[in-house]
Formats: structure tokens, C-alpha cells, sequence
């Protein structure tokens, strides 16, 4: 049915009022000079900690990369990675077969040197026994000695005699008292006597030579013993030097099958059955064994965040194969050397890179495991710390996004940023000190107030100085907080459910 002129003629009409009722609400609604926000009220905090997160890994405080001691191929492997093993408990058999070869060898050496020792020992007695036979010999002589001494001054004496006799029967002759054959007896005498006497002397210096040539037998029999007792030694320093050479052959040789050396995980096999192990200088690794009974988590910290971590400081930690469990932690240790993040070794280098980002290695000690997380951690896992640097209680504190910074600059209003974000300052100012503070309300109206900060926590941060509990302050949005001026009207937001916060839209 189609419509009339006049019909037609309203329709338009409301449809123009229509419009521009709406144009002139919504220039109405751009013009509002009342901006909205969200406050929230002061209120003391029964307890603010300030913490630092970073991520590492799983390490245990102990662990032992297994390398071959011996050459030789690898025969059999007794355990697979992850296996949980015991000290003592063989892991990896080398081929012993060369390795037994030099031990017999080595042992027939031995048996030999020790031969030696005991033939020497031999020849030290028997030289011993020869000894004391020419020391008798020298003693027996130097008795003969003195019988023959004795014979000498018998026969002396005896020659004496017979010379005073003769010398009697001579006078006694000439005299004509005594007959002939007296004289001749008394002369025969005195003969034999003297032939008595050099025959004693005689005999007497044979002896004296017997005893010269049995000395000198006895200091070559001492001489032969001494030899004898180096040549001893010589044979006993050799036999100790093969039976040091058999230990350790016999070491090479029981290290032909490695032990685990500690209680633990088998965290590592990079070996193969089949594969020739080496020893010495590039010896062949063959597994790591890693000590769970007690383990570390190495987390790599910010360097903005570095100064305010302290060893003994408590942590919590969540491993990423665990979910949301969260284990007691403490820091042990801060490595005073800080690592780029594209430098993977480390420690000093002459390579300077402003540009890029440093981190700081903290070790943390897991405390209080339960069994069953202990059992379930493994060595590499990644991991979370969050370490509780401050803690403090009944502190005035505020939401971070409340807090407004600014900065003034020469010939201009001062600027606000919220959240400590603040603008650059041009070459060559005298870099004034930026305000720090929060927005107070009053009545329908806001007050720019400087404030002193404390410690910061996962959402809040303390306030030191510059308010009162219950006093209400700005919290957001943050594009309303940038643009407030003291004095400013502004009108409090109805906070939305799901929207507590109140900062939309920054």
C-alpha cells in the first residue's frame, strides 16, 4: 500500500529530529570536561614482598662425568638413561683381553725380580758365613802370634844363658880349670841356643804374615758382603718397581669394568656398545651420573634486577614438568661475573656490546622435597624461580599504575608519565629531579602529591611518606592519568564486573 504525500512528509521530519538529536548528544558527550576514573582508597598492607622471577634449569649439586680410564671397546653397557643406580654398581664393560695380557706379563716380571732378591739374599749370607770363617782365621792367627812370641823370648833366654856359660868355660879354659869337652859342650849349647832363637824369629814373622794375609782375606770377605747388600737392594728396588707396575697393571685391569662411583641418576650414555673407548689426553666419555639427593636450580638474573639479590634469601620454584607445584628454595651463591645472553661460555671477554642485555648466574638449593618431586626432577629441566628479596609488614602501599612521575623542563609545564616512565631530557638541561607522586582526590576534584617510595611488589609499592591511610587516590585508566592536572574535575568510574583495575585503554 503506498503512502501518502503527508505521511511521507512526517516520517522525514522525525527522522531529521531524530538525527539531530543524537548529533547534538553526542558533541555534547566530546565536550565533557569531567573525565572519568577509577579511585581506590589507602589501606596498610599486613604484609609487602618485593621479589625478582627468572628462569634456569635443574642442576644437582653433585654429578660425575664418567670417562674411560682404559682403552679398549666398549662390550656391554648395564644401564640406560635414566636409570637410577647405587655406588658400586657396574655400568660399562671394556674388552680386558689386552688389558690381562700386560697384567700376566707383568706378573711373570715381578716373579722374576723377586727371584733375584732372594738369590741375592743368599749371596749375603754366604758372603756373611765367609766372613766370619776369615775373621776366625784372623783371630787363630794373632794367637799363633803370641805362642810365637813366646817361643822367641824362651829362646832368647835360652841364648843368653848359653852365652854366660860359654863365657864362664872360656875364662875357666884359659885358666886351665875346666877341661876341653866342657868348653865344647858349653859352645855347642850357645849354637843350638842361637839356631833356637832365629828359628823363633822366624816362625814368629811367618805368623805375623799369616796374620797380614788372613786380614786382608777378612777385609775382602766384608767387601764381598757389602757388595753383596748393595746388590740386594739393587734386586729389591727392582722387585718393588715390577710389583708397583703389577698394582697398577691389576688397576688397569679391574678398571676394565667402570663402578658408579656415588648414589644417583644415570642422567647421560653417549656411547654405543661396539665403539673403541680411549684413554689419556681425549679420553672417551661414557656416561654421567648425577646426585639427586640434593639439588640446585642456576637461574640467570636480570642486571637491573642483580643488586637486590642477596644469598640467603628464600625462593620458591616451579618446574615447568611439574605444573603449578611450587618448591622452598634458598640462594647459595651469586656469581659475581655477568654473561651476555648470546654468550653462552661466559665470564670476562674483551668484547664490549653496550647494546646488548647482561645477566647474573644465582644458584638456589631446593629445600624440603618431598619424595616423590624429588624422584620425578631430573637434571636440565627448566625451572622458575621467584625470589623474595624484601619483605615487610603493616607498610602503607599503593598500586603501581596509581604512581605518576614528572619530570620538569626548563620553560615548559612539567609533563606527567605514569608508572616511572619518564621523558628525555634535552641536551644540554641541567637534568632537574623528576616528582614522583600520586593523584589525591577531593571531594570531585584532584591534587598532584609528591610521595617517597619504598619497596615495590608484584602489584603495589610502598609508601614511605607523603600519605595517610583512607585517603582516596587516582588509579586509572592510564590515558587519564597522563593528561590530570591539579585542580581537575573528574568524575568517579563505576568499575565494571570482570574489570576490576580499572586501567583500560591506555
Amino acid at each position: 500500500m503506498a503512502l501518502s504525500r503527508k505521511k511521507k512528509i512526517i516520517i522525514g521530519v522525525v527522522a531529521v529530529v531524530v538525527l539531530a538529536t543524537i548529533v547534538v548528544v553526542s558533541v555534547v558527550a566530546t565536550r565533557k570536561d569531567e573525565p572519568e576514573v577509577v579511585t581506590v582508597k589507602i589501606e596498610t598492607r599486613p604484609e609487602l614482598k618485593q621479589t625478582v622471577t627468572a628462569s634456569g634449569e635443574i642442576r644437582p649439586v653433585r654429578y660425575i662425568k664418567l670417562t674411560s680410564e682404559v682403552p679398549g671397546r666398549i662390550e656391554e653397557i648395564y644401564v640406560n638413561p635414566g636409570d637410577q643406580v647405587i655406588k658400586g654398581k657396574p655400568l660399562v664393560r671394556i674388552d680386558p683381553t689386552q688389558l690381562q695380557s700386560n697384567q700376566e706379563a707383568q706378573w711373570a716380571a715381578t716373579q722374576a725380580s723377586l727371584n733375584d732378591v732372594q738369590n741375592a739374599r743368599n749371596a749375603v749370607n754366604q758372603a756373611q758365613q765367609g766372613l766370619v770363617v776369615a775373621e776366625a782365621s784372623v783371630a787363630s792367627a794373632r794367637q799363633q802370634v803370641v805362642a810365637f812370641q813366646t817361643n822367641v823370648d824362651r829362646a832368647q833366654v835360652e841364648l843368653n844363658t848359653a852365652q854366660r856359660e860359654l863365657k864362664r868355660y872360656t875364662e875357666l879354659i884359659e885358666a886351665g880349670v875346666s877341661s876341653r869337652m866342657e868348653y865344647d859342650q858349653a859352645r855347642d849349647r850357645f849354637e843350638t841356643a842361637k839356631i833356637a832363637l832365629e828359628t823363633a824369629k822366624a816362625n814368629l814373622e811367618a805368623q805375623r804374615i799369616a796374620v797380614k794375609e788372613a786380614t786382608e782375606r777378612a777385609n775382602q770377605q766384608r767387601i764381598a758382603v757389602k757388595e753383596a747388600q748393595t746388590s740386594i737392594k739393587s734386586s729389591e728396588m727392582r722387585a718393588n718397581q715390577q710389583q708397583a707396575m703389577l698394582r697398577g697393571q691389576t688397576s688397569q685391569r679391574s678398571k676394565a669394568t667402570q663402578l658408579s662411583p656415588l648414589n644417583g641418576v644415570v642422567a647421560d650414555i653417549p656411547t654405543r656398545v661396539g665403539e673403541f673407548a680411549v684413554a689419556g689426553l681425549s679420553t672417551t666419555p661414557l656416561m654421567t651420573i648425577a646426585d639427586m639427593s640434593q639439588i640446585n636450580i642456576e637461574v640467570n638474573v636480570d642486571e637491573t634486577s642483580i643488586n637486590i639479590v642477596q644469598v640467603g634469601q628464600q625462593a620458591m620454584v616451579k618446574v615447568d614438568a611439574l605444573g603449578d607445584k611450587e618448591i622452598k628454595a634458598v640462594v647459595t651463591q651469586k656469581n659475581p661475573l655477568a654473561v651476555s645472553r648470546s654468550d653462552l661460555t661466559g665470564g670476562l671477554s674483551n668484547r664490549v656490546n653496550v647494546q646488548e642485555a647482561k645477566e647474573f648466574k644465582v644458584t638456589l638449593e631446593l629445600r624440603e622435597l618431598p619424595e616423590d618431586i624429588q624422584n620425578s626432577l631430573r637434571p636440565g629441566m627448566s625451572s622458575t624461580a621467584t625470589i623474595t628479596t624484601n619483605t615487610k609488614n603493616n607498610v602503607l602501599a599503593v598500586p603501581l599504575e596509581s604512581i605518576v612521575e614528572k619530570a620538569p623542563t626548563p620553560g615548559a609545564s612539567p609533563a606527567a608519565t605514569v608508572a616511572g616512565s619518564v621523558p628525555p631530557a634535552s641536551p644540554g638541561d641541567n637534568k632537574p629531579k623528576s616528582q614522583k607522586g600520586v593523584y589525591l582526590v577531593e571531594g570531585n576534584k584532584v591534587r598532584f602529591v609528591e610521595v617517597t617510595t619504598g619497596i615495590t611488589g608484584e602489584a603495589d609499592i610502598e609508601i614511605t611518606s607523603g600519605l595517610q591511610p583512607q585517603q582516596e587516590i587516582v588509579r586509572g585508566p592510564s590515558r587519564v592519568l597522563k593528561t590530570l592536572k591539579d585542580g581537575a574535575t573528574v568524575v568517579r568510574q563505576t568499575k565494571k564486573p570482570g574489570n576490576a583495575n580499572g586501567n583500560e585503554g591506555s
